[in-house]
This record gives C-alpha cells, sequence and structure tokens, in this order.
C-alpha cells in the first residue's frame, strides 16, 4: 500500500495544481477585458450608457455559458469543458481586440464579448466542479484558496491593463497576447485534472444499486439548489458591488479624491484575498454553517459602518470588514452544490446561474437607487441580501462524504480519510469500512476483486460515468 500511496499523492498535487492555474487565468482573462476599458470607450466615443450595453453582450454570453455548462461537463467532464472555454475565451477576447482596434464597430465588439462571456461562464463551472472534486481527493478544504487564486488574477489582469494603458499598447496586442497564452496555458493545465467522478459515491434504491441521476430541472425544483443560491447570490452581490460601486461611494459618500477611492477598492480586494486564504482552516475546523453565518455577520457590521458612520478611517475598517465578510460565501457555496458527485455539473451550473444574477441586475438597480437616494443609501439592498444569505446558510451543511470527513475532524482527527504521504495527502478507502452514501442511509465497501481496499486509478480522466 505504501508503493500505490506513494505513486498516487504527486497526481492528486498536480490536479490541486492544475486547477490553481485554471482559476488564476480565469481571472486574469476577466481583468484584461475590464483593464482596458476606457481605451474601448474612446475608440468608440461611447457614452456610459452605449458602455453599459457593450458590457451586457458579455453578461448575456456568460448566463449563455452558465446554462449549457451543466449538460457540456455531465457529458465530457471538467477537464473538457475548461478546454472548450479556454478556447472560447481567447477567441473572444482577440476578435474584440481586433474590432476595437480596427474600427469594426459596436456590434463586432458585441460578438466577441459573447464569445468571450460563454467561455467566461463555461468555465466557471467546469473548475468549480473540478476543485471539489479535488477538495475531496486531498480530504481538506481548498476551495476558498482557488477563488483567492482567482482574485490573484484579476488583481494581476487590472495591473497589467493599467500599465498597458500607462504604455499606450493597442488593445488588439494586448488581448491578441494574453488571449493566446491564457488559452494555450489553460489548456496544458486542464489536461492534468483528475477524474472528477474519482471519489463518486452511489446510492442504491431499494430496488437496483444504479445510483439515480437527476435531470437539470429535477435539480432546480430541489430546495437545497435554491437556499444554496440564496447565499451564493447574496454574496456574489456583496463582491460585485464592491467591484462596481466602492470607488463611488467613498468619493461621492465620504469626499475622497478619484485617487483615493480607488485605492479603497484596491483595500477590499486584498481584504477578499486573505478571507480566502485563512478561511480554509476555519472551515475544515467549524463547518460552513458556523463560518457562513459569521462572515454574513462581519460583512454586515463593515457594511454598516461604511454606510452609517461618516468618519473615513471606521469607513475604512468597515471596508475591510466586509471584504473579509464576502469572500468565503461564493467559494463555500460551490462546495456545497458539488457535495453530491452524481448532480454536481448541474447543480453547480445552477447556482452559478443564480449568483450571476448578481453581476447582471446589482450594478443597474444600484445605480438606479444611488440617482435618488445616494450611493452609501443604495447599498442597504446589498445589507438585506447579506442577511439573507446568513438565514440561509444551513442548506450549505456538509452532506455525504464532506459530513464524514467533518465529523471525525471534530472527533479529534481524520483518521480514514487520507493519509500523509511525502508531505502530501492522498485519500484512501479503507478495506472493510462501510460508508454512508446517501440519504437512505444505504452503505457499501470499497473492495477490489482480491479483498483489499483500493482507490480509482489517477490517471483515469476519461471523462463522467453515469452507469456506475
Amino acid at each position: 500500500m505504501t508503493t500505490t500511496s506513494a505513486r498516487t499523492a504527486p497526481t492528486t498535487r498536480v490536479w490541486i495544481i492544475a486547477v490553481f492555474v485554471a482559476f488564476t487565468l480565469s481571472g486574469l482573462a476577466i481583468a484584461t477585458w475590464l483593464g482596458r476599458i476606457p481605451s474601448v470607450r474612446d475608440s468608440l466615443g461611447a457614452t456610459t450608457f452605449e458602455m453599459g450595453l457593450l458590457v451586457l453582450g458579455m453578461a448575456v454570453g456568460s448566463i449563455g455559458g452558465l446554462t449549457f455548462a451543466g449538460h457540456i461537463v455531465a457529458k465530457v467532464g471538467a477537464r473538457r469543458g475548461v478546454q472548450v472555454a479556454s478556447v472560447c475565451l481567447a477567441v473572444g477576447l482577440v476578435f474584440a481586440g481586433f474590432a476595437v482596434t480596427y474600427g469594426w464597430g459596436f456590434a463586432a465588439i458585441w460578438i466577441g464579448l459573447i464569445a468571450f462571456g460563454f467561455g467566461n461562464g463555461l468555465v466557471d463551472v467546469s473548475m468549480n466542479v473540478s476543485g471539489a472534486a479535488a477538495e475531496k481527493a486531498v480530504g481538506r478544504t481548498i476551495m476558498p484558496l482557488f477563488h483567492a487564486a482567482f482574485s490573484v488574477g484579476t488583481l494581476a489582469g487590472a495591473g497589467l491593463g493599467a500599465l498597458t494603458e500607462a504604455l499606450e499598447v493597442p488593445v488588439v496586442l494586448h488581448f491578441a497576447v494574453l488571449g493566446v497564452v491564457t488559452c494555450l496555458v489553460m489548456l496544458a493545465a486542464a489536461s492534468r485534472f483528475g477524474d472528477e467522478h474519482r471519489y463518486e459515491e452511489h446510492t442504491a434504491t431499494e430496488t437496483s444499486p444504479t445510483p439515480v441521476q437527476l435531470t437539470r430541472w429535477q435539480v432546480w425544483a430541489q430546495p437545497s439548489t435554491l437556499l444554496i443560491g440564496v447565499i451564493v447570490l447574496g454574496m456574489a452581490l456583496a463582491e460585485g458591488s464592491a467591484n462596481d460601486w466602492l470607488p463611488l461611494a467613498m468619493i461621492d459618500g465620504h469626499g475622497l479624491d478619484n485617487a483615493a477611492g480607488s485605492a479603497v477598492l484596491t483595500v477590499f480586494l486584498a481584504a477578499m484575498t486573505a478571507g480566502r486564504i485563512a478561511g480554509s482552516p476555519l472551515i475544515d475546523r467549524f463547518g460552513r454553517v458556523p463560518v457562513l453565518r459569521v462572515s454574513a455577520a462581519v460583512a454586515v457590521v463593515g457594511l454598516g459602518l461604511l454606510i452609517f458612520v461618516d468618519v473615513i478611517p471606521i469607513a475604512i475598517v468597515g471596508v475591510v470588514l466586509w471584504g473579509l465578510g464576502a469572500s468565503l460565501g461564493f467559494p463555500m457555496g460551490m462546495s456545497a452544490a458539488a457535495d453530491d458527485p452524481r448532480s454536481a455539473a448541474l447543480k453547480v451550473s445552477a447556482v452559478a446561474t443564480i449568483g450571476y444574477v448578481a453581476f447582471l441586475a446589482g450594478p443597474p438597480l444600484i445605480g438606479f437607487l444611488g440617482e435618488h437616494i445616494g450611493l452609501l443609501g443604495a447599498l442597504l439592498v446589498v445589507f438585506v441580501f447579506i442577511i439573507a444569505a446568513g438565514l440561509a446558510s444551513g442548506a450549505a451543511r456538509e452532506t455525504g462524504a464532506a459530513a464524514e470527513t467533518l465529523r471525525k475532524r471534530r472527533a479529534g482527527g481524520d483518521r480514514t480519510s487520507g493519509a500523509t504521504v511525502d508531505g502530501g495527502t492522498e485519500p484512501r478507502l479503507q478495506a472493510g469500512t462501510p460508508r454512508t452514501t446517501g440519504p437512505t442511509g444505504t452503505t457499501e465497501t470499497a473492495r477490489t476483486a482480491d479483498g483489499t481496499d483500493t482507490m480509482a486509478d489517477p490517471a483515469d480522466t476519461t471523462g463522467v460515468h453515469t452507469d456506475r
């Protein structure tokens, strides 16, 4: 058994590293577009309203990507999903770059952004499904770290965008280089993904040992899907509203200048990244539900300080608390949606779609209210949705293998879900140990034909097995 574990542990580490790369490049790709919006606006001579319509093209594509992602990942696997998405991201970004630089017009840029948005939605679901499976494989919480990598990618992309703006680098050159490099690296990284069904739990009915597969509409009809969606919606709105409106809220509401307002957004993003890095051990120790409730409370306190206290240092403390509180909601929602491998792709797709409503409806709603009551007052909408996310946090409770791992950890150490080999943790199914596999309480023991405990071949990345 030592030889087997030593051989498989590096494979799990490579899988995790590959998912980190995918998350980082996804954030880099999105920030590449966002960082050049000033040049796009100048090239088109567009008004603010017209730029809003242009950005809507990416949102439409993202919704399309999210809608089809569940079917694509269920059919061909998360690895192929990321690879298809990487091509869509590159093609859309490069096409939009040519359209901007060579004056092909508003409609051409819109087409490029639809393709780019489709790739964004597809990669979002695909990498979250694979990340949740890798999280199960390593036996500890790492999903917040994946999302921290995404945040790092956005920071890098924003920095490169500012640099290319300052150096007046043509948009087409910037987009072409980043698009091609991102695509090639993401293709290579995805090829090292493991099979997300490697640790699939089989739920038997009374009459058949075959797991029951849920349809897309059945997943949407599950109350847990909708409640996890509320969590993701509230926390996505908390994150997205800061990205869109925090600098202006600090300028208009607290009297900062433009540079200081932008600097406060950097503080928020840094707090988000720090919260995601520090949050993983807290989730491992206490579980998702307590951490979610505390996170929502911290975000509410922080946002309240920003809105109601007209003292700039205290408002900035509020921004830090807001960022820390909002940091873990989205990744924990993705982990909860992927707890059951049989429906992980469809459920992650559904929950992510609900979350993206925040990015679609949030900015115009807050902008409309801000015109009438000021941006600080408009942020009370976010305040309400964060409270709703906290109230719905019970829906993210660990189930199946995740619940068993948490129970053992709380009991004084997880002795059956993993074994440390060469500095890495590689989960192994224990010989003769029954495991609960679903709400029916059905148990099964993982054994090979010769009666020894085993695990799936780590090199098996052929796709999704729906007939097991």
